[in-house]
């Protein structure tokens, strides 16, 4: 008998699928949960996601799954991962891709196609989700070649993450996803020579403005959501002190100041507060960091800052100038401008008497509500969900009334605690955001204060809630209206209530107990100032229904086409 010869095995080269590639470069980005709904075109990437240990939250509709991952990606500061079908799937999800590229969220998001062959032939469930998303996404991709995946992928995330975070769609048709290939070199590094954000200041304009605020005699700091996406909130509470400077916050930089500091002036806008907005109308020096002048901030831009020398930080160089005359233009990240800044030789500008006016005002002017028609203060209840919760809770709203009462009310201490749509204004978006939040920090207490019409758009999650014990605890906030439609009605349109009233509702607290969720009605702040304290700081899921005062307006305004100085409900 012959000897058997040991010999060396040559390596195998192993064959991988396209949904296998996708698996395994999404572990490769470290995610760990992807929001999703199946469907014909992305079954080979559920097959594969059924072999792996990627956690998968099956919502019950592609919009909320999609706002759900805006919910995780802006309190977790990873980004969420989003699946979805061809067609119809990929369709569902545009509002919330939208909803990211408005607020600056970073996500991914993977649709199924049809297959390359039938692309263009008007196949089943086809969709041009490419031509579809490009306004909206920073970027969106359709992998043709499989093995163009990995390098896709990963500049996919590298994009939606870097710069000024935004989604990025990538679509992968179906014959793609079950073709196999060898199994490829994952890259690791990108080379995107026309993707290059700066994040550095131009030192020369960082001397500029440490000028300006040393000249300043009513110097005020607008501080949006950059600051929270740049993580730079300590660096701005120093500059803030050293320099003492007031602060006024954007609706999306609610927390990046804390709300009870002396030198905080409140949210500034449409319903900011007086203060805010005086002092915004008659600084001498405004310094923007990570804010992009909308129109719901500035009122007209005719009597915008009319005074100022406007500063600018922003990391991106397209929101620079476009709204509001830009004197100190300073293309940067937030955390690294401010700390180039602090390095300055800085010299705190002689405003005190601007301090002492400010204050004076907010003693003047402070937020007010009616004290007359009886029934629950939504202005009371959103301060009394602040003091059970310590201030502490991570709060996600819908659009409308609800949301402006809980940016007025609630008072956010640090970052990351508020979730709300502000570019897009997305009805149905507060409590699949409020899933996602929960999911990304389990322990944490996640209040969802929804109005009854937007919690129609997206009640169907409340299978996902029950389905997973989400201990979320959706507030609503009930006058059977579309509040702000009916307050815009009754000041500009004479009253005419046109399609804004809603008389015929479910019964929320039915229809909770239906899902196996716990649900409350309550008439009277009494009421729900005892379930409140019964349920907030509980550990499962619970529906309160909180029947507000009907005609309740939100308070101050400032109406279309107005400027700062001419806001309307200001306290009597």
């Amino acid at each position: 008998m012959n000897a058997k010869v040991k010999t060396k095995a040559k390596p195998l080269t192993q064959a991988m699928s396209g949904a296998d590639l996708f698996i395994e470069a999404l572990k490769k980005e470290e995610v760990e949960v992807v929001f999703g709904y199946p469907g014909g075109a992305v079954l080979p990437l559920y097959d594969a996601l059924y072999r792996n240990p990627i956690r998968h939250i099956l919502a019950r509709h592609e919009q909320a799954a999609i706002h759900a991952a805006e919910g995780y990606a802006r309190v977790s500061g990873k980004p969420g991962v989003v699946i979805a079908t061809s067609g119809p799937g990929a369709t569902n999800l545009v509002t919330g891709i939208t909803d990211a590229m408005m607020d600056s969220l970073p996500l991914v998001v993977f649709t199924g196609q049809v297959a390359t062959g039938v692309i263009g032939t008007d196949a089943f469930q086809e969709a041009d989700v490419i031509g579809i998303t490009m306004p909206i996404t920073k970027h969106n991709y359709q992998v043709r070649d499989l093995k163009e995946m990995p390098r896709i992928i990963r500049e996919a995330f590298h994009i939606a993450t870097t710069g000024r975070p935004g989604p990025v769609l990538i679509d992968i048709p179906k014959d793609i996803a079950t073709t196999l290939g060898e199994d490829p070199a994952f890259v690791t590094e990108v080379n995107l020579p026309g993707y290059q954000p700066n994040t550095a200041p131009n030192v020369l304009q960082v001397k500029k403005l440490a000028d300006a605020v040393a000249q300043a005699k009513k110097p005020l700091i607008l501080a949006g959501a950059g600051v929270i996406h740049a993580h730079a909130s300590e660096q701005l509470l120093s500059f803030a002190e050293e320099m003492n400077i007031p602060v006024v916050n954007t609706l999306l930089g609610l927390g990046s100041f804390p709300s009870d500091h002396p030198l905080f002036l409140g949210m500034g806008g449409m319903h900011g507060t007086y203060t805010a907005n005086m002092a915004m109308y008659e600084a001498d020096l405004l310094i923007n960091i990570g804010a992009r002048f909308d129109d719901r901030l500035t009122g007209n831009l005719q009597h915008f800052a009319p005074e100022a020398t406007v500063a600018h930080i922003d990391i991106d160089p397209a929101e620079i100038g476009k709204n509001v005359d830009t004197h100190i233009p300073i293309v940067a990240d937030a955390k690294e401008a401010l700390e180039k800044l602090l390095e300055t030789d800085l010299v705190a500008p002689d405003a005190n008497e601007w301090r002492i006016q400010l204050k004076e005002s907010q003693k003047e002017f402070p937020l007010w509500h009616s004290e007359e028609e009886e029934g629950i203060s939504p202005q009371r209840l959103t301060k009394m969900i602040h003091d059970i919760t310590n201030g502490e809770a991570i709060v996600t709203t819908d659009v409308g009334q609800h949301q402006m009462w809980t940016a007025q009310y609630y008072g956010f201490n640090r970052p990351n605690r508020w979730v709300t749509s502000g570019g897009l204004g997305t009805m149905g978006f507060g409590f699949p955001a409020a899933i996602g939040a929960q999911i990304a920090h389990p322990e944490d207490t996640v209040v969802a204060i929804a109005g009854d019409a937007g919690f129609q758009m997206t009640l169907q999650e409340l299978g996902l809630v029950a389905e997973l014990n989400l201990p979320v605890k959706i507030i609503i906030y009930n006058n059977q209206a579309l509040g702000m439609v009916r307050q815009w009605q009754e000041a500009f349109y004479e009253e005419r209530y046109s399609q804004s009233l809603i008389p015929c509702q479910p019964d929320f607290v039915k229809l909770a107990q239906a899902y196996g969720i716990k649900g409350y009605s309550v008439t009277t702040e009494e009421e729900a100032e005892s379930v409140l304290n019964e349920t907030l700081n509980s550990r499962e899921p619970v529906l309160i229904d909180c029947r507000i005062k009907p005609k309740e307006k939100v308070c101050p305004m400032i109406a279309p086409g107005k400027g700062l100085h001419e806001m309307i409900g200001v306290k009597p």
